[in-house]
């Protein structure tokens, strides 16, 4: 397997797996020779911001090892470990542990500072004189390169050996900077991936407090300091928690979600209220709380909102939005629902329910050219149906034991079968097949919409099916 990107006019492969590398396929051949050389290659587009996202994330979980933890792209981390490797029995024990952590094959070397660790790890052993390093561990460019083994310069210790002034006139400035770099002549800082500070405010009581008022109190006053913190990032709180800390040193957490990012003090305790209101077991302070800590678990980016001429907020687009942070608050995140559009043209996987605080409001798709029905029936009913023609509208139904005849009919509105997607049992033992829809009216008035699953070419004799009935 490989993975391909887009050079130019040419897709190119960015990876190989080790099996492909067996068979002499590498990076940079184009997709046509790997395809020539491989026929059964398999291959998938690169996706570079993943790899980016991933690096990022496992440069986080470094911080475990040492705090000097930097991302070295396209598929490398740089750890700083002086004064750390102590902690973990060696050198040799925190690298193991390290690429454990990582969950990654890797390989990994020691050097006295980053760019030759780098230049090991990458075009070494891992270990020995960076010296000896062939001169592709500079990564210049194919050009310099192949100039620099015209010349008779394999390794870095050839070049080490020639004047600096005389490479840089021939090779490129660049050339010796990248060598004076690995050589550690030349300082390369490390700029450690600091992460983000937590959005966190407490206090501590001389006198223990009791009451739910003056812990709502205090969890107000500690809401307008996380406020300022948030205002000055940009960002906008989803979940906040507090934890009241007992004299007796026992623990008490609330959490609270919203639906959009907030940073309105009195809007989040009005919810740290009713959640305590909503509490099967009473808030029992014992002899008193001693601690509140309260903290943002997850945060939105939210900008400043536009007042208006009166110079207040306009508080009609977070109207619903509190609503349902209330009633979530009440009656938990399963009992407030939201529907959320899905990307189908099958009517009964139309629109999905969610959590309200989960779904984010997304624009519907272009609504259908044809009326839909106000009530839809799941799955379809089985029904008998009566056509004068093979392809046209029914003229009667029968359904729940009664015979209906048909006086109007409306279509029909085809709905092709999505060949992509698995079967999800609406219409057991016929999926895959085309659906003709149909808006009929019987003699006393009432309305229904039938479809007949499948084209007679396709299921020979299709059934019909009773799908919604209109208002």
């Amino acid at each position: 397997m490989a993975l391909v990107a887009r050079s130019g006019n040419a897709l190119r492969l960015s990876a190989v797996d080790a099996q492909a590398a067996r068979l002499g396929l590498s990076p940079g051949m184009t997709l046509a020779d790997a395809r020539a050389r491989c026929p059964e290659l398999e291959s998938l587009p690169h996706d570079e911001q993943a790899d980016t996202h991933t690096l990022e994330r496992l440069t986080a979980r470094m911080v475990r090892f040492t705090p000097m933890a930097a991302s070295d792209p396209p598929h490398g981390v740089m750890l700083d470990i002086t004064a750390c490797a102590h902690l973990f029995g060696g050198e040799a024990e925190l690298a193991r542990q390290a690429i454990a952590e990582a969950g990654f094959t890797a390989r990994h070397a020691f050097a006295d500072h980053a760019a030759a660790a780098r230049a090991l790890a990458r075009f070494g052993s891992g270990e020995g004189d960076v010296r000896a390093l062939p001169i592709a561990a500079l990564e210049l460019s194919e050009d310099v390169l192949s100039g620099l083994r015209r010349a008779g310069l394999v390794t870095l210790g050839d070049l080490a050996a020639r004047s600096m002034a005389a490479l840089a006139a021939r090779f490129g400035e660049e050339a010796v900077t990248r060598l004076m770099a690995v050589l550690g002549e030349r300082d390369v800082p490390l700029t450690p991936q600091r992460p983000p500070v937590r959005l966190r405010a407490q206090v501590r009581f001389p006198e223990p407090i009791g009451r739910t008022e003056d812990v709502l109190d205090v969890i107000e006053i500690l809401l307008a300091d996380l406020s300022r913190q948030m205002e000055e990032r940009r960002l906008g709180g989803r979940r906040f928690v507090v934890r009241l800390e007992r004299t007796d040193g026992a623990r008490r957490r609330l959490a609270v979600d919203t639906s959009l990012p907030s940073r309105d003090p009195a809007r989040i305790v009005r919810l740290f209220r009713e959640r305590i209101e909503a509490l099967s077991d009473p808030l029992d302070p014992g002899f008193g709380f001693d601690a509140v800590v309260l903290g943002v678990t997850r945060a939105d980016p939210l900008d400043p909102v536009q007042p208006d001429i009166a110079g207040k907020a306009s508080a009609e687009a977070e109207g619903l939005a509190v609503l349902i942070d209330r009633l979530t608050t009440r009656f938990g995140e399963g009992g407030v629902l939201r529907l959320a559009a899905r990307d189908t043209h099958r009517p009964e996987a139309a629109q999905r329910h969610l959590p309200a605080l989960r779904a984010r409001p997304k624009p519907w798709n272009e609504p259908p050219s044809q009326p839909r029905p106000l009530f839809l029936l799941d799955p379809p009913q089985p029904i008998t149906a009566m056509a004068s023609v093979p392809d046209g509208p029914p003229h009667r139904l029968h359904w729940r034991g009664r015979m209906h005849r048909l006086v109007l009919a409306e279509g029909p509105e085809r709905i092709a079968a999505e060949w992509w997607r698995k079967p999800d049992g609406h219409v057991p033992g016929e999926a895959g097949l085309t659906r003709d829809y149909y808006r009929v009216e019987d003699e006393e008035g009432a309305r229904y919409w039938v479809f007949r699953h499948g084209l007679y070419d396709e299921a020979g004799n299709p059934r019909w099916y009773l799908h919604g009935l209109f208002a």
